[in-house]
């Protein structure tokens, strides 16, 4: 409750006249109406980019599953403010695809800048939700169906994409608030969005653009709330798991025969755009001028972002599960509204969440304070995992264990907790990578001299020192792949 109360404070630190002028601002219903377009848009493609990328990794015969399961999610190792700058870079007379091929593209900006750089960026949070939930299914259920008649793409249809349900509405969800409180994408694309407003009116030092840009986040927070209302009455009696005996087999992989190829070329394309293009970037910076005295400061960036990631991480795995659990276990209005606390605190606008930690606590000088702050930002992030595995547990299992003498916690914890660990360890990794790359909390919360790759990407690209950004912005990539990897080993198990 700080930072909304911090938002509060300062939206109604105004008379009258003012307080009426701030709300019902034409430029507030312009930034709506251009946040609303891009977020719907980038919800969009993401399910055209990321639900066929998740069938196939998980039910096809492809071979090599594994790393385009890897590649496939490693777009959440890119800062966002890096692929909007990729873009950005392959158009125009002087831009990469015109020094590579002799001919320029248009320069991608605006609208269709913002919305194909958010796209490729947010696609991860969709394809790691829908692959959990994917492998988690009962394949009882695909058989039985196939054995009543139902082809293939009847069995997706009628079988697969409703259980799918709550790993679709946790990952929009999450995509959604991203959208809502990114700046640097749409800063870098000249996008005016409520998150752009926010950035500008909070560089402004003055006391009535602080105000103006409290409103603006209170109305972020509003537009979440109905998000929110709209998730919580769509899973609302939401039933996958078995509702019968038997035993699950192993999962039969669907051969795809004269589509192999083609299976092949959507996962290598879905890669060259959404990594291939700005780790392009990045090694061009590389040979455009890179020193080797540049690498000085890369180590301890690197042991900085990953003291504040691996906790983190942990931290929100563990403390997603329950709030998952008592909003499916025990559904009613209140443990709903519990459930989605961590969504409301995501959508404050990190700025905005940051600076009201700095106002209520006065100090900074302690990395505790940035972690409990990751923590508390990235637990939505988490959250939709661990809530999807939930949906897929059957609750006769502890019930089962309670009448065997079994008390409520080893309940859990031998029956339960086991079919949790699948959606734990891609929570784990999504909010690892994104506390890799984080940049508004780190930025301000870090204690004086501490060192992450991420503000250093941003100091760097700041000044236009592209070839100094770029061994932070490869370490950041490169890391975060071999972190992911073993978890989708795991996951798959």
């Amino acid at each position: 409750m700080i930072p909304l109360g911090y938002l509060i404070a300062k939206a109604f630190d105004l008379e009258g006249t003012a307080l009426v002028e701030n709300l019902f601002r034409w430029r507030n219903a312009n930034l709506f109406l251009n946040t609303l377009l891009l977020t719907v848009g980038v919800l969009i493609v993401d399910i055209l980019l990321a639900t066929p990328a998740a069938w196939l990794t998980t039910h096809s015969d492809l071979r090599g599953k594994r790393i385009f399961s890897v590649l496939c999610a490693l777009p959440l190792a890119i800062p966002g403010y890096v692929m909007a700058y990729a873009l950005l870079a392959l158009g125009g007379n002087n831009g990469i695809f015109a020094a590579l091929f002799g001919k320029s593209i248009p320069r991608l900006s605006g609208y269709w800048g913002a919305l194909i750089a958010l796209s490729f960026y947010t696609s991860p949070y969709l394809f790691l939700n829908l692959r959990s939930a994917l492998l988690g299914l009962d394949p009882n259920l695909e058989e039985s169906a196939r054995s009543l008649g139902c082809r293939q793409f009847g069995v997706f249809i009628h079988v697969i994409l409703p259980q799918l349900r709550p790993a679709f509405y946790a990952a929009g969800l999450l995509i959604c608030l991203h959208v809502l409180g990114d700046f640097g994408v749409v800063s870098l694309m000249r996008y005016e969005t409520f998150s752009y407003a926010l950035y500008i009116e909070y560089n402004i030092y003055t006391p009535s653009a602080h105000n103006y840009a409290a409103w603006l986040a209170l109305i972020l927070l509003a537009f979440t709330g109905c998000l929110l209302y709209l998730e919580t009455r769509l899973l609302s009696k939401t039933v996958l798991h078995r509702a019968g005996h038997g035993t699950s087999r192993h999962r039969t992989l669907i051969p795809l025969h004269r589509w192999k190829r083609a299976g092949y070329l959507y996962l290598s394309l879905l890669f060259i755009a959404t990594v291939g293009i700005p780790a392009g970037t990045v090694f061009l910076w590389v040979f455009r001028g890179f020193e080797v005295s540049a690498l000085n400061g890369v180590l301890e960036a690197l042991v900085g972002s990953v003291g504040i990631a691996v906790p983190s991480a942990v931290g929100c795995a563990v403390f997603a599960v329950p709030f998952a659990y008592i909003g499916v276990r025990y559904s009613s209005r209140f443990s709903n509204t519990l459930a989605r606390i961590p969504y409301i605190i995501y959508a404050i606008p990190p700025l905005a969440f940051a600076l009201s930690i700095i106002f209520f606590l006065g100090s900074r000088d302690t990395i505790i304070v940035l972690i409990s702050a990751c923590i508390l930002h990235f637990l939505a992030e988490a959250t939709g995992p661990v809530r999807s595995s939930l949906y897929q547990a059957s609750p006769h299992l502890e019930e089962a264990a309670r009448s065997l003498g079994c008390s409520p916690i080893q309940a859990f914890f031998r029956t339960l907790f086991p079919l949790l660990t699948r959606g734990m360890l891609t929570a784990t990794a999504l909010v690892f990578l994104a506390t890799m790359k984080e940049l508004p909390l780190t930025f301000l919360l870090r204690p004086p001299e501490y060192e992450t790759l991420a503000v250093n990407v941003w100091d760097y690209t700041g000044e236009a020192m592209f070839a100094q950004a770029a061994p932070y912005a490869f370490v950041i990539l490169i890391f975060s792949a071999l972190f992911i990897s073993p978890l989708i080993h795991k996951d798959e198990a």
